[in-house]
Protein backbone atom coordinates (compact mmCIF):
# COMPACT_ATOMS: atom_id res chain seq x y z
CA UNK A 1 0.00 0.00 0.00
CA UNK A 2 1.60 3.68 -0.94
CA UNK A 3 1.81 6.18 1.75
CA UNK A 4 -0.21 9.11 1.13
CA UNK A 5 0.44 10.75 4.47
CA UNK A 6 2.63 13.81 4.56
CA UNK A 7 5.47 14.25 7.29
CA UNK A 8 3.89 16.91 9.07
CA UNK A 9 0.10 16.66 9.67
CA UNK A 10 -1.83 20.24 9.48
CA UNK A 11 -3.62 19.81 13.02
CA UNK A 12 -1.40 21.73 14.96
CA UNK A 13 0.92 19.57 17.89
CA UNK A 14 1.31 23.19 19.67
CA UNK A 15 -0.90 25.36 21.17
CA UNK A 16 -1.72 26.98 18.08
CA UNK A 17 -3.77 26.02 15.21
CA UNK A 18 -2.37 25.43 11.46
CA UNK A 19 -2.98 28.37 9.26
CA UNK A 20 -2.36 29.43 5.59
CA UNK A 21 0.87 30.77 6.86
CA UNK A 22 2.15 27.34 8.18
CA UNK A 23 2.51 26.36 4.57
CA UNK A 24 3.19 29.32 2.52
CA UNK A 25 6.71 28.92 0.95
CA UNK A 26 9.75 31.45 2.79
CA UNK A 27 12.81 31.97 1.88
CA UNK A 28 14.48 29.20 3.40
CA UNK A 29 12.09 27.10 3.77
CA UNK A 30 10.37 25.53 0.65
CA UNK A 31 9.92 22.33 -1.50
CA UNK A 32 8.53 22.42 -5.28
CA UNK A 33 7.86 25.78 -5.41
CA UNK A 34 10.13 28.53 -4.03
CA UNK A 35 8.72 31.64 -2.81
CA UNK A 36 9.32 33.54 -6.15
CA UNK A 37 8.26 30.84 -8.12
CA UNK A 38 5.19 30.79 -5.96
CA UNK A 39 4.06 34.50 -6.19
CA UNK A 40 5.04 34.55 -9.79
CA UNK A 41 2.69 32.13 -11.20
CA UNK A 42 -0.33 33.57 -8.86
CA UNK A 43 -0.78 30.55 -6.85
CA UNK A 44 -2.82 32.33 -4.65
CA UNK A 45 -5.16 32.98 -6.98
CA UNK A 46 -4.98 29.70 -8.93
CA UNK A 47 -6.01 28.33 -4.89
CA UNK A 48 -9.05 30.82 -5.03
CA UNK A 49 -9.99 29.51 -8.57
CA UNK A 50 -10.59 26.17 -7.93
CA UNK A 51 -11.43 26.52 -4.16
CA UNK A 52 -14.72 24.42 -3.64
CA UNK A 53 -14.10 22.95 0.01
CA UNK A 54 -16.53 23.17 2.36
CA UNK A 55 -14.42 22.35 5.35
CA UNK A 56 -11.65 24.50 7.46
CA UNK A 57 -9.54 21.52 7.28
CA UNK A 58 -10.30 20.75 3.22
CA UNK A 59 -9.00 24.57 2.47
CA UNK A 60 -5.80 24.41 4.45
CA UNK A 61 -5.57 20.53 2.95
CA UNK A 62 -5.86 22.40 -0.49
CA UNK A 63 -4.00 25.41 0.29
CA UNK A 64 -1.34 23.19 1.15
CA UNK A 65 -1.22 20.85 -2.20
CA UNK A 66 -0.73 24.14 -4.48
CA UNK A 67 2.07 25.73 -1.88
CA UNK A 68 4.03 22.46 -1.32
CA UNK A 69 2.47 19.69 -4.03
CA UNK A 70 3.80 16.37 -3.80
CA UNK A 71 6.16 14.77 -6.78
CA UNK A 72 5.02 11.13 -6.19
CA UNK A 73 3.92 9.56 -9.49
CA UNK A 74 2.36 6.47 -7.68
CA UNK A 75 0.21 8.80 -4.85
CA UNK A 76 -0.45 11.49 -7.75
CA UNK A 77 -1.75 7.73 -10.10
CA UNK A 78 -3.83 6.72 -6.80
CA UNK A 79 -5.12 10.31 -6.07
CA UNK A 80 -6.54 10.32 -9.66
CA UNK A 81 -8.15 7.12 -8.99
CA UNK A 82 -10.06 7.93 -6.26
CA UNK A 83 -11.48 11.02 -8.29
CA UNK A 84 -12.51 9.16 -11.10
CA UNK A 85 -14.26 6.83 -8.17
CA UNK A 86 -16.38 9.67 -7.12
CA UNK A 87 -17.44 10.87 -10.49
CA UNK A 88 -18.73 7.33 -11.45
CA UNK A 89 -20.40 6.19 -8.05
CA UNK A 90 -22.69 8.64 -6.57
CA UNK A 91 -23.74 6.65 -3.93
CA UNK A 92 -20.35 6.64 -2.52
CA UNK A 93 -20.17 10.48 -3.38
CA UNK A 94 -23.44 11.43 -1.85
CA UNK A 95 -22.51 9.70 1.59
CA UNK A 96 -19.22 11.41 1.12
CA UNK A 97 -21.01 15.18 0.84
CA UNK A 98 -23.10 14.15 3.69
CA UNK A 99 -19.99 13.78 5.99
CA UNK A 100 -18.19 16.26 4.74
CA UNK A 101 -21.69 18.74 5.44
CA UNK A 102 -21.65 17.77 8.70
CA UNK A 103 -18.25 18.18 9.59
CA UNK A 104 -18.25 21.90 8.37
CA UNK A 105 -20.97 22.64 11.04
CA UNK A 106 -19.27 20.89 13.99
CA UNK A 107 -15.38 21.41 13.22
CA UNK A 108 -14.65 24.21 14.45
CA UNK A 109 -15.81 22.81 17.95
CA UNK A 110 -13.03 20.95 17.93
CA UNK A 111 -10.67 23.96 16.88
CA UNK A 112 -11.87 25.57 19.98
CA UNK A 113 -11.35 22.57 22.21
CA UNK A 114 -7.38 21.74 21.63
CA UNK A 115 -6.43 25.61 20.99
CA UNK A 116 -8.92 27.65 23.03
CA UNK A 117 -8.05 29.24 25.79
CA UNK A 118 -11.05 29.58 28.93
CA UNK A 119 -10.75 32.66 31.15
CA UNK A 120 -13.83 31.66 33.91
CA UNK A 121 -16.33 33.22 34.31
CA UNK A 122 -20.01 32.89 32.62
CA UNK A 123 -19.46 30.53 29.45
CA UNK A 124 -19.44 31.83 26.02
CA UNK A 125 -19.58 29.49 23.19
CA UNK A 126 -17.72 32.14 20.47
CA UNK A 127 -14.41 33.52 21.05
CA UNK A 128 -13.89 36.80 22.16
CA UNK A 129 -13.65 39.11 19.64
CA UNK A 130 -11.33 41.24 21.76
CA UNK A 131 -8.44 39.62 21.13
CA UNK A 132 -7.20 37.36 17.88
CA UNK A 133 -6.67 34.31 20.39
CA UNK A 134 -9.22 31.86 20.84
CA UNK A 135 -10.47 33.49 24.47
CA UNK A 136 -13.70 31.91 25.45
CA UNK A 137 -15.35 32.51 29.01
CA UNK A 138 -16.10 29.80 31.23
CA UNK A 139 -14.07 26.40 32.47
CA UNK A 140 -14.27 24.83 28.80
CA UNK A 141 -16.79 22.41 29.51
CA UNK A 142 -18.97 23.51 26.53
CA UNK A 143 -16.04 23.37 24.22
CA UNK A 144 -15.04 19.98 25.92
CA UNK A 145 -18.31 18.47 24.79
CA UNK A 146 -18.85 19.82 21.60
CA UNK A 147 -15.21 18.54 20.26
CA UNK A 148 -15.27 15.61 21.65
CA UNK A 149 -19.02 14.80 20.12
CA UNK A 150 -17.65 16.29 16.95
CA UNK A 151 -14.87 13.80 16.90
CA UNK A 152 -17.33 10.85 18.13
CA UNK A 153 -19.97 11.85 15.39
CA UNK A 154 -16.85 11.52 12.99
CA UNK A 155 -16.34 8.70 13.48
CA UNK A 156 -19.55 6.99 13.46
CA UNK A 157 -20.32 8.48 10.21
CA UNK A 158 -16.97 6.91 8.27
CA UNK A 159 -18.92 3.76 9.10
CA UNK A 160 -21.70 4.41 7.74
CA UNK A 161 -20.43 5.03 4.75
CA UNK A 162 -19.65 2.10 1.75
CA UNK A 163 -16.43 0.73 1.51
CA UNK A 164 -14.83 2.23 -1.61
CA UNK A 165 -13.07 0.24 -4.66
CA UNK A 166 -9.73 2.77 -4.59
CA UNK A 167 -7.33 1.75 -2.82
CA UNK A 168 -6.41 5.91 -1.76
CA UNK A 169 -9.84 6.60 -0.49
CA UNK A 170 -9.53 3.19 1.41
CA UNK A 171 -6.69 4.21 2.80
CA UNK A 172 -8.60 7.77 3.69
CA UNK A 173 -11.59 6.34 5.56
CA UNK A 174 -9.49 3.66 7.18
CA UNK A 175 -7.52 6.11 8.86
CA UNK A 176 -11.06 7.51 10.40
CA UNK A 177 -11.82 3.88 11.34
CA UNK A 178 -8.28 3.30 13.26
CA UNK A 179 -8.60 6.18 15.07
CA UNK A 180 -11.95 5.07 16.21
CA UNK A 181 -10.11 2.19 17.77
CA UNK A 182 -7.02 4.09 19.93
CA UNK A 183 -6.96 4.95 23.40
CA UNK A 184 -7.41 8.64 22.74
CA UNK A 185 -10.72 7.91 20.78
CA UNK A 186 -11.95 6.38 24.31
CA UNK A 187 -10.90 8.78 26.07
CA UNK A 188 -13.17 11.17 24.11
CA UNK A 189 -16.06 9.41 23.89
CA UNK A 190 -15.66 8.92 27.93
CA UNK A 191 -16.36 8.36 30.23
CA UNK A 192 -12.92 9.72 31.75
CA UNK A 193 -11.79 8.59 34.88
CA UNK A 194 -9.19 10.91 36.52
CA UNK A 195 -6.53 10.90 39.15
CA UNK A 196 -3.99 13.81 39.66
CA UNK A 197 -3.83 14.69 35.95
CA UNK A 198 -3.71 11.05 35.16
CA UNK A 199 -6.63 9.39 32.97
CA UNK A 200 -8.14 6.11 32.43
CA UNK A 201 -10.72 4.52 30.30
CA UNK A 202 -13.54 2.93 30.92
CA UNK A 203 -11.38 -0.29 29.74
CA UNK A 204 -8.79 0.44 31.25
CA UNK A 205 -10.19 1.22 35.16
CA UNK A 206 -10.07 -1.24 37.57
CA UNK A 207 -12.95 -1.50 40.72
CA UNK A 208 -10.16 -0.99 43.02
CA UNK A 209 -8.64 2.23 41.10
CA UNK A 210 -8.92 5.92 43.27
CA UNK A 211 -9.60 7.45 40.15
CA UNK A 212 -13.07 9.59 39.89
CA UNK A 213 -15.52 9.80 36.81
CA UNK A 214 -15.01 13.51 34.96
CA UNK A 215 -17.90 15.20 34.21
CA UNK A 216 -17.97 17.82 31.75
CA UNK A 217 -20.37 19.88 34.07
CA UNK A 218 -19.93 23.12 36.23
CA UNK A 219 -22.57 21.46 38.73
CA UNK A 220 -21.98 18.29 39.75
CA UNK A 221 -24.07 16.30 41.66
CA UNK A 222 -22.26 14.57 43.95
CA UNK A 223 -19.98 17.83 45.43
CA UNK A 224 -23.28 19.57 45.58
CA UNK A 225 -25.40 16.57 47.41
CA UNK A 226 -22.90 16.55 50.17
CA UNK A 227 -22.56 20.67 50.32
CA UNK A 228 -26.22 20.42 50.94
CA UNK A 229 -26.17 17.91 53.30
CA UNK A 230 -23.56 19.46 55.20
CA UNK A 231 -25.37 22.57 55.54
CA UNK A 232 -28.81 20.55 56.65
CA UNK A 233 -26.45 18.82 58.98
CA UNK A 234 -25.58 22.23 60.75
CA UNK A 235 -28.91 23.31 61.10
CA UNK A 236 -30.24 19.68 62.45
CA UNK A 237 -27.23 19.88 65.07
CA UNK A 238 -28.54 23.68 66.12
CA UNK A 239 -31.93 22.66 66.57
CA UNK A 240 -31.92 19.29 67.91
CA UNK A 241 -28.88 19.74 70.70
CA UNK A 242 -29.08 23.40 71.53
CA UNK A 243 -32.56 24.74 72.06
CA UNK A 244 -31.88 25.72 75.52
CA UNK A 245 -29.78 28.82 73.55
CA UNK A 246 -32.52 29.03 70.95
CA UNK A 247 -30.10 27.94 68.84
CA UNK A 248 -31.82 27.47 66.21
CA UNK A 249 -31.55 31.29 65.18
CA UNK A 250 -27.96 30.90 65.18
CA UNK A 251 -28.32 27.61 62.76
CA UNK A 252 -30.38 29.69 60.37
CA UNK A 253 -27.65 32.50 60.29
CA UNK A 254 -25.17 30.21 59.64
CA UNK A 255 -26.72 28.58 56.91
CA UNK A 256 -27.53 31.98 55.15
CA UNK A 257 -23.87 32.89 55.19
CA UNK A 258 -22.57 29.60 53.74
CA UNK A 259 -25.62 30.38 50.86
CA UNK A 260 -22.96 32.35 49.23
CA UNK A 261 -20.24 30.12 49.76
CA UNK A 262 -21.85 27.50 47.23
CA UNK A 263 -21.06 29.59 44.02
CA UNK A 264 -17.40 30.15 45.03
CA UNK A 265 -16.92 26.28 45.62
CA UNK A 266 -18.42 25.67 42.08
CA UNK A 267 -15.89 28.16 40.13
CA UNK A 268 -13.17 26.55 42.29
CA UNK A 269 -14.16 22.89 40.92
CA UNK A 270 -14.55 24.51 37.65
CA UNK A 271 -11.11 26.11 37.72
CA UNK A 272 -9.48 22.37 38.79
CA UNK A 273 -11.17 20.79 36.00
CA UNK A 274 -10.39 23.33 33.71
CA UNK A 275 -6.44 23.35 34.95
CA UNK A 276 -5.83 19.52 36.33
CA UNK A 277 -8.32 17.76 33.10
CA UNK A 278 -9.74 19.85 29.86
CA UNK A 279 -5.88 21.17 29.69
CA UNK A 280 -3.96 18.18 29.85
CA UNK A 281 -6.26 15.90 28.03
CA UNK A 282 -6.79 18.31 25.44
CA UNK A 283 -2.49 18.06 25.33
CA UNK A 284 -2.82 14.56 24.51
CA UNK A 285 -5.62 14.50 21.90
CA UNK A 286 -3.07 17.72 20.57
CA UNK A 287 -0.01 15.41 20.22
CA UNK A 288 -1.77 12.34 19.07
CA UNK A 289 -1.03 10.92 15.83
CA UNK A 290 -4.21 8.78 15.26
CA UNK A 291 -6.62 11.63 15.77
CA UNK A 292 -3.98 13.56 13.63
CA UNK A 293 -4.43 11.27 10.30
CA UNK A 294 -7.80 11.10 10.69
CA UNK A 295 -8.38 14.85 10.80
CA UNK A 296 -6.17 14.46 7.94
CA UNK A 297 -8.32 12.34 6.12
CA UNK A 298 -10.95 14.42 6.31
CA UNK A 299 -8.73 16.85 4.45
CA UNK A 300 -8.29 14.98 2.07
CA UNK A 301 -11.37 13.71 1.34
CA UNK A 302 -12.81 17.63 1.15
CA UNK A 303 -9.84 18.19 -1.39
CA UNK A 304 -10.92 15.72 -3.66
CA UNK A 305 -14.66 16.65 -3.08
CA UNK A 306 -13.47 20.11 -4.39
CA UNK A 307 -11.79 18.97 -7.36
CA UNK A 308 -15.20 17.39 -8.51
CA UNK A 309 -17.09 20.33 -7.84
CA UNK A 310 -14.63 22.49 -10.18
CA UNK A 311 -14.77 19.96 -12.41
CA UNK A 312 -18.72 19.95 -12.58
CA UNK A 313 -18.44 24.06 -12.84
CA UNK A 314 -15.90 24.44 -15.45
CA UNK A 315 -17.63 24.57 -18.91
CA UNK A 316 -14.93 24.07 -21.07
CA UNK A 317 -12.49 20.71 -21.99
CA UNK A 318 -11.27 19.33 -18.43
CA UNK A 319 -9.05 16.11 -18.76
CA UNK A 320 -7.25 14.06 -15.67
CA UNK A 321 -3.52 13.80 -17.01
CA UNK A 322 -1.92 11.12 -17.21
CA UNK A 323 0.93 10.72 -14.72
CA UNK A 324 4.12 9.18 -15.56
CA UNK A 325 6.79 8.08 -13.46
CA UNK A 326 9.47 9.00 -14.87
CA UNK A 327 13.21 10.47 -14.26
CA UNK A 328 13.25 13.44 -16.73
CA UNK A 329 10.53 15.71 -16.80
CA UNK A 330 7.79 16.09 -19.36
CA UNK A 331 5.10 18.03 -20.01
CA UNK A 332 2.38 17.02 -23.10
CA UNK A 333 -1.08 19.05 -23.58
CA UNK A 334 -3.19 19.30 -26.25
CA UNK A 335 -5.52 22.44 -26.23
CA UNK A 336 -4.57 24.30 -22.97
CA UNK A 337 -6.27 27.09 -21.01
CA UNK A 338 -4.81 29.47 -18.73
CA UNK A 339 -6.98 28.15 -15.57
CA UNK A 340 -7.19 32.09 -14.08
CA UNK A 341 -8.32 33.48 -17.54
CA UNK A 342 -10.31 31.01 -18.69
CA UNK A 343 -13.47 31.90 -17.05
CA UNK A 344 -13.02 35.43 -17.40
CA UNK A 345 -12.09 35.11 -21.56
CA UNK A 346 -14.65 32.67 -22.37
CA UNK A 347 -13.26 32.86 -25.82
CA UNK A 348 -9.50 32.29 -24.87
CA UNK A 349 -7.30 30.68 -27.60
CA UNK A 350 -5.94 27.55 -26.25
CA UNK A 351 -2.39 26.32 -27.15
CA UNK A 352 -0.77 22.89 -27.16
CA UNK A 353 2.43 22.68 -24.72
CA UNK A 354 5.05 20.03 -25.84
CA UNK A 355 7.73 19.49 -23.78
CA UNK A 356 9.82 16.22 -23.81
CA UNK A 357 13.31 14.96 -23.97
CA UNK A 358 13.78 15.99 -27.76
CA UNK A 359 12.35 18.95 -27.29
CA UNK A 360 13.15 20.03 -23.61
CA UNK A 361 14.56 23.69 -24.23
CA UNK A 362 11.45 25.60 -25.62
CA UNK A 363 12.21 29.31 -26.81
CA UNK A 364 9.66 31.76 -27.62
CA UNK A 365 9.77 34.75 -29.40
CA UNK A 366 7.43 37.70 -30.54
CA UNK A 367 6.53 41.21 -29.71
CA UNK A 368 4.72 42.12 -26.52
CA UNK A 369 1.04 41.58 -25.60
CA UNK A 370 1.32 39.08 -27.80
CA UNK A 371 0.44 36.23 -24.86
CA UNK A 372 3.74 35.38 -24.46
CA UNK A 373 3.51 35.46 -20.65
CA UNK A 374 0.40 34.18 -19.91
CA UNK A 375 1.56 31.28 -21.90
CA UNK A 376 4.73 30.37 -19.65
CA UNK A 377 1.77 31.03 -16.96
CA UNK A 378 -0.64 28.42 -18.61
CA UNK A 379 2.40 25.73 -18.59
CA UNK A 380 3.23 26.37 -14.27
CA UNK A 381 0.11 26.54 -13.08
CA UNK A 382 -1.35 23.39 -15.60
CA UNK A 383 1.84 21.97 -14.11
CA UNK A 384 0.49 22.48 -10.69
CA UNK A 385 -2.85 21.76 -10.95
CA UNK A 386 -1.87 18.23 -12.53
CA UNK A 387 0.72 17.69 -9.79
CA UNK A 388 -1.56 17.70 -7.07
CA UNK A 389 -3.95 15.52 -8.60
CA UNK A 390 -6.79 18.16 -9.74
CA UNK A 391 -8.60 18.08 -13.91
CA UNK A 392 -6.36 20.60 -16.18
CA UNK A 393 -8.44 22.60 -18.68
CA UNK A 394 -7.17 21.10 -21.82
CA UNK A 395 -8.28 18.08 -24.12
CA UNK A 396 -5.60 15.66 -23.22
CA UNK A 397 -2.56 15.88 -21.12
CA UNK A 398 0.63 13.70 -19.98
CA UNK A 399 2.89 15.04 -17.04
CA UNK A 400 6.27 13.60 -15.13
CA UNK A 401 5.44 15.57 -11.42
CA UNK A 402 8.43 18.30 -11.24
CA UNK A 403 10.78 17.77 -8.31
CA UNK A 404 11.14 21.82 -8.80
CA UNK A 405 8.82 23.97 -10.66
CA UNK A 406 11.24 27.79 -11.23
CA UNK A 407 9.61 31.08 -12.57
CA UNK A 408 11.71 34.00 -13.14
CA UNK A 409 11.14 37.60 -13.74
CA UNK A 410 12.35 40.83 -13.62
CA UNK A 411 12.24 42.24 -10.01
CA UNK A 412 12.73 45.89 -9.56
CA UNK A 413 11.95 45.69 -6.00
CA UNK A 414 14.76 43.69 -5.38
CA UNK A 415 17.34 45.69 -6.61
CA UNK A 416 20.73 46.71 -4.68
CA UNK A 417 23.10 49.44 -5.62
CA UNK A 418 26.14 47.12 -5.67
CA UNK A 419 25.00 44.19 -7.90
CA UNK A 420 22.01 46.25 -10.64
CA UNK A 421 19.45 44.66 -12.61
CA UNK A 422 22.72 42.67 -14.53
CA UNK A 423 24.27 41.11 -11.40
CA UNK A 424 20.60 40.64 -9.61
CA UNK A 425 18.33 38.35 -12.11
CA UNK A 426 21.85 36.45 -12.81
CA UNK A 427 22.29 35.60 -9.47
CA UNK A 428 18.48 34.64 -9.56
CA UNK A 429 19.22 32.33 -12.72
CA UNK A 430 22.28 30.77 -11.31
CA UNK A 431 20.40 30.11 -7.73
CA UNK A 432 17.39 28.07 -10.46
CA UNK A 433 20.36 26.23 -12.29
CA UNK A 434 22.21 24.88 -9.45
CA UNK A 435 19.08 23.45 -7.63
CA UNK A 436 17.71 22.06 -10.55
CA UNK A 437 17.63 18.35 -11.95
CA UNK A 438 16.44 16.66 -15.33
CA UNK A 439 12.91 16.45 -13.36
CA UNK A 440 12.80 20.28 -12.94
CA UNK A 441 10.66 22.79 -15.04
CA UNK A 442 12.25 26.43 -15.33
CA UNK A 443 10.57 29.62 -16.72
CA UNK A 444 12.95 32.54 -17.50
CA UNK A 445 11.51 35.43 -18.60
CA UNK A 446 13.95 37.14 -20.35
CA UNK A 447 17.90 36.64 -19.92
CA UNK A 448 21.12 39.19 -19.01
CA UNK A 449 19.01 41.93 -19.34
CA UNK A 450 21.15 45.27 -18.26
CA UNK A 451 24.18 44.76 -20.39
CA UNK A 452 25.67 44.87 -24.06
CA UNK A 453 24.08 42.77 -26.58
CA UNK A 454 27.73 41.16 -27.00
CA UNK A 455 27.84 39.82 -22.96
CA UNK A 456 24.01 39.22 -23.45
CA UNK A 457 24.69 37.14 -26.04
CA UNK A 458 27.66 34.70 -24.31
CA UNK A 459 26.55 34.58 -21.49
CA UNK A 460 22.67 33.86 -22.65
CA UNK A 461 23.81 30.65 -24.88
CA UNK A 462 25.91 29.07 -22.49
CA UNK A 463 23.17 29.10 -20.06
CA UNK A 464 20.55 27.51 -22.49
CA UNK A 465 23.00 25.15 -23.47
CA UNK A 466 23.12 24.17 -19.55
CA UNK A 467 19.86 23.58 -18.48
CA UNK A 468 19.85 21.52 -21.90
CA UNK A 469 22.93 19.16 -20.71
CA UNK A 470 21.13 19.25 -17.28
CA UNK A 471 17.50 18.03 -18.83
CA UNK A 472 15.28 20.49 -17.09
CA UNK A 473 12.58 21.75 -19.36
CA UNK A 474 13.17 25.33 -19.92
CA UNK A 475 10.75 28.10 -21.43
CA UNK A 476 13.14 31.07 -22.45
CA UNK A 477 10.66 33.98 -23.57
CA UNK A 478 13.12 36.49 -25.35
CA UNK A 479 13.09 39.27 -27.94
CA UNK A 480 16.81 37.60 -28.94
CA UNK A 481 16.23 36.10 -32.41
CA UNK A 482 20.00 36.40 -32.85
CA UNK A 483 20.37 33.83 -29.74
CA UNK A 484 17.72 31.60 -31.32
CA UNK A 485 19.63 31.29 -34.73
CA UNK A 486 22.64 30.26 -33.07
CA UNK A 487 21.10 27.95 -31.11
CA UNK A 488 19.07 26.50 -33.73
CA UNK A 489 22.75 25.98 -35.66
CA UNK A 490 23.37 23.43 -32.44
CA UNK A 491 20.00 21.72 -33.07
CA UNK A 492 18.80 22.87 -29.11
CA UNK A 493 15.22 23.48 -28.41
CA UNK A 494 12.18 23.99 -30.31
CA UNK A 495 11.15 27.55 -30.82
CA UNK A 496 7.24 29.15 -31.15
CA UNK A 497 6.53 32.93 -31.90
CA UNK A 498 3.55 34.87 -31.24
CA UNK A 499 0.92 34.76 -34.09
CA UNK A 500 0.28 38.29 -35.69
CA UNK A 501 -2.79 38.98 -38.16
CA UNK A 502 -3.35 42.43 -39.67
CA UNK A 503 -5.22 43.48 -36.61
CA UNK A 504 -3.42 42.01 -33.91
CA UNK A 505 -1.86 39.44 -31.88
CA UNK A 506 -4.67 36.40 -32.14
CA UNK A 507 -2.47 35.02 -28.98
CA UNK A 508 -1.90 31.77 -30.71
CA UNK A 509 1.51 30.32 -30.34
CA UNK A 510 2.72 29.20 -33.98
CA UNK A 511 6.35 27.89 -35.19
CA UNK A 512 9.02 29.76 -35.91
CA UNK A 513 11.30 32.64 -34.37
CA UNK A 514 9.55 36.10 -34.61
CA UNK A 515 12.36 39.10 -35.93
CA UNK A 516 9.20 41.33 -35.73
CA UNK A 517 9.30 44.15 -33.07
CA UNK A 518 5.69 45.80 -33.00
CA UNK A 519 6.59 48.42 -30.95
CA UNK A 520 5.34 50.91 -33.09
CA UNK A 521 2.05 49.14 -33.02
CA UNK A 522 2.65 49.15 -28.61
CA UNK A 523 3.32 52.71 -28.42
CA UNK A 524 0.28 53.88 -30.69
CA UNK A 525 -1.92 51.75 -28.66
CA UNK A 526 -0.84 53.50 -25.31
CA UNK A 527 -0.78 56.97 -26.69
CA UNK A 528 3.21 57.67 -26.86
CA UNK A 529 4.06 57.27 -30.71
CA UNK A 530 6.47 59.73 -32.21
CA UNK A 531 3.65 61.61 -33.41
CA UNK A 532 2.06 61.76 -29.82
CA UNK A 533 5.16 63.48 -29.11
CA UNK A 534 5.72 65.70 -31.76
CA UNK A 535 1.93 67.07 -31.04
CA UNK A 536 2.40 67.11 -27.40
CA UNK A 537 5.64 69.89 -28.08
CA UNK A 538 3.56 71.32 -30.94
CA UNK A 539 0.98 72.16 -27.66
CA UNK A 540 3.66 73.10 -25.10
CA UNK A 541 5.55 75.39 -27.70
CA UNK A 542 2.26 77.15 -29.05
CA UNK A 543 1.35 77.73 -25.49
CA UNK A 544 4.38 79.45 -24.90
CA UNK A 545 4.22 82.08 -27.15
CA UNK A 546 0.72 82.80 -26.33
CA UNK A 547 2.25 83.62 -23.23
Amino acid sequence: MIDIWRKKFILSDSDQPASFDNFRPTESNFEVLDLKTFEAIETEALFHAIDNTKTEIGRLTLYRSLARPAHDAQVLQQKQGALRELESNPQFRDALLDLMGKAATGEKSLKYLLYGEFSGGLATDEPSSRTDKLEFGGYGYRQYQDGTQFVVDLVEGVEKIPQPQSIYLHTLLSAVRDFGQSRIYALMKGPVYASASKFKTKKEKSAFDLYSRFQPSLFKIMPTLIFFAASYGILFFFENFMPQFSASYIGYGILALTAPVFPIVLLAMGVSDRDSIIYPLRKQFRQSPELAKAIEAVGILDELLSFYRYGQSYAGDKVLPDIMAEKQHRLIVSQARNPLLVKSIPDYVPNDIHLDQEGRVLIITGPNSGGKTAYCKTVAQIQLLGQIGCYIPATEGQLVPAEHIYYQVPDPGQLSAAMGRFGHELQRTREIFFNSSSCSLVVLDELSEGTTFEEKMTISEYILKGFHKLGASTLLVTHNHELCELLQKDGIGRYLQVEFMLQGPTHRLIAGISKVSHADRVANAIGFSQKDVEEHLERQSGGMKAE
